[in-house]
């Protein structure tokens, strides 16, 4: 038993310190999926949506915190305790979202791993085990250091895990997951090449032969089948392949003009998913940059989920050299941590990308 204590202990406290340190990188990325959690047709749970910005950074930084508790031995009963309290309500979370096909991928390791629900309620339910087996064990779980030190180590602990996800916050994730990342070409993310897997469908159709209704299940061709058609159900087995790019597009109110600005050598994208919660500040300084880069050759334009009445109101109020167009209000989100933020591209390559406080730091 002992043995198997230690082994837990160093598993679950990695694990802890490796998935809390990912979401910690993008605290804001992880409010966005509380958000859809607590949202009406999950857990109907909208009056924490105002604060989930703040849980997530509580909840990450616990969970870093609680691997490195785990690790060091610091105060073995209240760390396995609180251990067993998160995964227990995650575990139900991830049961949940994956039964009733709520949330399509729980974030546990942000951008950068990707689980399904079945694959994250299967990850929860063997770290499950593995901390009943140090609740059991408890007794086995020693402190391997001295008291002073392993005080200074957990309190650095926190101290540092709340200033990293400050710092992201003012600025942009140290390490970028997702497909607008620096360097990474948008046509290319959103295009599916010739030799890409192919979708799987499983269709079940129903007929009614002979007084009886039976159910014939092909992969998409009619059955021959002696009857009276019904209906027929499609469930989808394997999704083939999905390009990282799904939803991105520049729209004006009359036409798509995505293809049109991603060929542009220097282009210039103002990201503000929401013009009324974009912050007042980062918007002041957009005047002199955007005005600086079109005076530089640069091509500016803005991107907004917001409706006329607020582009206009923008534009007027800041007297902006430049419109905005149409974009999916997540797809925003994901191209840039910060509302307003910068995007430079070249021929839809991503260039180079800015938090407003780090606007001044762009070289054009």
């Amino acid at each position: 038993m002992k043995y198997l204590v230690h082994l837990s202990r160093v598993f679950v406290g990695v694990l802890f310190i490796i998935s809390g340190f990912i979401k910690l990188n993008d605290p804001l990325g992880f409010s966005y999926k509380l958000q859809e959690y607590f949202g009406a047709d999950v857990l109907n749970m909208e009056f924490l949506i105002p604060y989930a910005l703040g849980i997530s950074v509580l909840v990450v930084v616990f969970e870093v915190v609680l691997g490195v508790f785990l690790l060091i031995g610091y105060k073995p009963k209240l760390t396995v305790w609180s251990l067993l309290a998160m995964i227990v309500f995650f575990t139900f979370l991830t049961f949940y979202s994956a039964y009733f096909d709520k949330v399509k991928d729980c974030g546990c390791f942000g951008d950068a791993l990707k689980l399904t629900p079945w694959e994250s309620f299967t990850k929860d339910i063997i770290l499950l085990v593995f901390i009943l087996i140090l609740f059991f064990g408890l007794k086995h779980i020693k402190p391997i250091f001295s008291k002073l030190p392993t005080t200074v180590i957990g309190l650095l602990s926190f101290v540092i895990s709340l200033w990293f996800g400050y710092h992201v916050l003012m600025h942009l994730p140290s390490i970028d997951f997702r497909a607008y990342k620096i360097g990474a070409n948008l046509q290319d993310g959103m295009s599916t090449p010739d030799d890409a897997a192919k979708p799987i469908l499983e269709y079940t159709w129903t007929f009614t032969v002979n007084g009886e209704t039976q159910e014939f299940v092909t992969n998409g061709s009619y059955p021959n089948v002696d009857g009276d058609y019904v209906g027929v159900e499609t469930k989808t087995i394997d999704e083939g392949y999905i390009p990282a790019i799904q939803d991105f597009a520049i729209e004006s109110d009359d036409e798509d003009l995505t293809t049109y600005f991603l060929e542009k050598d220097k282009l210039v994208i103002v990201a503000m998913y929401a013009i009324s919660k974009a912050e007042a500040d980062g918007v002041a300084k957009l005047k002199t940059f955007t005005d600086k880069a079109i005076k530089n050759g640069y091509t500016v334009i803005g991107l907004t989920s917001s409706g006329a009445e607020d582009k206009s109101a923008v534009k007027r109020n800041y007297n902006f050299n430049f419109d905005f167009y149409l974009c999916d209000e997540k797809v925003i989100k994901t191209i840039v941590r910060s509302n307003p933020g910068v995007v430079l591209l070249n021929k839809g390559t991503v260039k180079n990308k800015a938090h407003w406080n780090d606007i001044e730091d762009i070289e054009l």
